[in-house]
């Protein structure tokens, strides 16, 4: 008994040491920030900060200051996420949408739920390129922290760079449109993209502390996080906020590259209102609802005004979505309707999309069967009566052209060429391009991973354990074999370097050029790889 006293007492001296340490020794963990001090933890020499207050909000309010706290406020574990529940349709994105996926969280939900994560190799005045990822998952659903494979510590030491991820609202939380019921909520609508321009703030202010150059931030996110990037260069506040833009699979009409009508948005209000049984006059009820009850009111009037305007939404169904409100004021116009916004001319862009995005789908749905009955596994035959299924008179042509995009690949790939989001990038980057402002450069990632029979193809999100550099934390999903590892060493290195100077490491694209770098086990810098191959598939989608 007493030598488990005695064992006891030793690991609580141990613990506090180790805490004086960090408090008071070389790793010091405690920054001064706008409104007092944060302590985080140091994990293999890097700095890390999670939950860090930038904002608060009242539901459907516009974010504001955080009060000045004292004492030290503890940043060691992650912070709440938006309220958020599947989508109104959901056979477009059901939970869990896609897989191989990463393990997620379960955090707590809020409505002040601004919040962010920050990894950084010092706490001093390096003055290091700051890369701020926003997450995916549309305007609808997701969280800075619901993959393991967005921690940013190895990106963070790799590039000897700051790296911060945004928790923000989404879906009705974040762009519920009471504009027009009075002063006090003139200014409800937009507040996702509200909450992301206060973030953008908070970093301005603050980084520096954390060893960042608050003069050379770069945002980075994947699919709606893409897409919130495209928006934030139509928001006149976040001009100046960032410096660089890096989106990947994120252009789509109907989302990042077109935003929702103000009627549109408005009449859907009206609607989850009228189901609410909600007057005008009572819109402080609001506050005493929960988030599901408002949410269940909102889906019904998004698919009602879907099917009363014949809406269509980006992936050809009729729906409509939630999506930030082009208002003439807060966001302007379009970021890149038939032009590009002429706000972010001078802002470099990395922009670039999956070989097999969507159109993987039905194989991760159904991956009890596919994963030993998909293309790895047929004969000739099987092949052949794949593609006339699908392409009839058209598979000869469509065949060549492919492989003439993809010469390392082979004839049955040409199956599942995504051609949603490709085009939609293409459209993005050459408007972009044509403002002869800031460079352009383009990218296709067509990297498949080998697990269970290779059936899940390079699929939507199949990149993002590459851009972090988190084979290790996503072997399910990658292998996590020697190719995996050397293509995360090249992809993460040309996005630090792109944070850093602007150039990822390859040549720009113009619309002359169309220079695209192809990332594989193999790269290759390929100009105009794709043209035949997306003119035979979509021969109407012109830009």
């Amino acid at each position: 008994m007493k030598k488990y006293f005695a064992s006891i007492v030793l690991l609580l001296l141990l613990v506090s040491s180790a805490y004086a340490e960090i408090l008071a020794g070389p790793g010091i963990a405690v920054v001064d920030v706008e409104g007092g001090k944060l302590q985080g933890y140091v994990h293999d020499g890097i700095f890390t900060y999670h939950g860090v207050p930038y904002a608060q909000a009242e539901p459907f309010m516009p974010p504001v200051k955080v009060p000045a706290w004292e004492g030290i406020k503890l940043a060691l574990t992650y912070g709440t996420m938006s309220p958020q529940s599947t989508s109104p349709q959901d056979d477009i994105f059901p939970p869990h949408y896609f897989w191989p996926h990463w393990e997620p969280r379960n955090l707590p939900q809020s409505h002040s739920c601004q919040n962010l994560n920050i990894w950084t190799p010092g706490l001093d005045d390096a003055k290091r390129p700051v890369m701020v990822w926003l997450h995916g998952g549309g305007h609808m659903m997701g969280a800075a922290t619901v993959e393991d494979v967005y921690d940013g510590e190895n990106l963070s030491r790799k590039g000897d760079v700051v790296v911060v991820s945004v928790n923000h609202r989404l879906n009705v939380a974040g762009f519920l449109n009471l504009s027009k019921y009075g002063e006090k909520y003139k200014n409800s609508f937009n507040q996702s993209t509200r909450d992301l321009v206060a973030a953008l703030e908070w970093i301005r202010d603050n980084i520096a502390k954390f060893g960042g150059d608050p003069e050379n931030v770069t945002l980075f996110g994947q699919s709606g996080g893409g897409a919130k990037i495209l928006t934030l260069m139509a928001v006149p506040s976040a001009k100046g906020l960032f410096h660089k833009a890096i989106v990947q699979s994120g252009a789509t009409e109907d989302s990042g590259m077109t935003l929702t009508a103000k009627d549109v948005s408005e009449y859907v209000t009206e609607l989850t209102l009228k189901n609410l049984n909600i007057t005008p006059d009572e819109l402080d009820k609001l506050q005493t609802l929960t988030y599901e009850v408002i949410a269940a009111a909102s889906n019904k009037a998004l698919a009602q005004v879907a099917e009363e305007k014949d809406i269509i939404n980006a992936l050809g169904r009729r729906a409509l979505m939630w999506c930030p409100v082009v208002d003439g004021e807060f966001i302007t116009e379009n970021p890149a309707g038939e032009k590009f916004v002429e706000q972010a001319k001078d802002i470099p862009l990395l922009i670039g999309s999956v070989l097999n995005e969507w159109i993987s789908m039905p194989l991760l749905a159904n991956m009890a069967v596919t994963q030993s009955d998909n293309k790895n596994f047929w004969d000739d035959a099987r092949i052949g009566q794949e593609l006339n299924a699908k392409y009839g008179d058209m598979t000869d042509a469509i065949v060549k052209a492919f492989l003439k995009a993809y010469p390392y690949k082979k004839r049955v790939d040409a199956l599942y060429v995504d051609t949603w989001l490709r085009t939609r990038a293409k459209k993005a980057m050459t408007l972009k391009a044509d403002q002869n402002g800031a460079p352009v450069y383009a990218y296709v990632f067509t990297w498949e991973t080998p697990i269970m029979g290779g059936y899940a193809l390079a699929y939507h999100c199949s990149e993002l354990p590459f851009i972090f550099n988190n084979i290790a934390l996503s072997e399910m999903a990658t292998g996590g074999g020697e190719q995996a590892k050397a293509l995360a060493d090249k992809m993460s290195q040309a996005w630090i370097d792109f944070a850093r100077t602007g150039n990822p490491g390859w040549e720009n694209y113009t619309r002359e050029n169309g220079a695209t770098m192809l990332f594989d086990n193999e790269s290759t810098l390929t100009y105009h790889h794709d043209d035949e191959l997306m003119n035979l598939l979509v021969p109407d989608y012109k830009y």
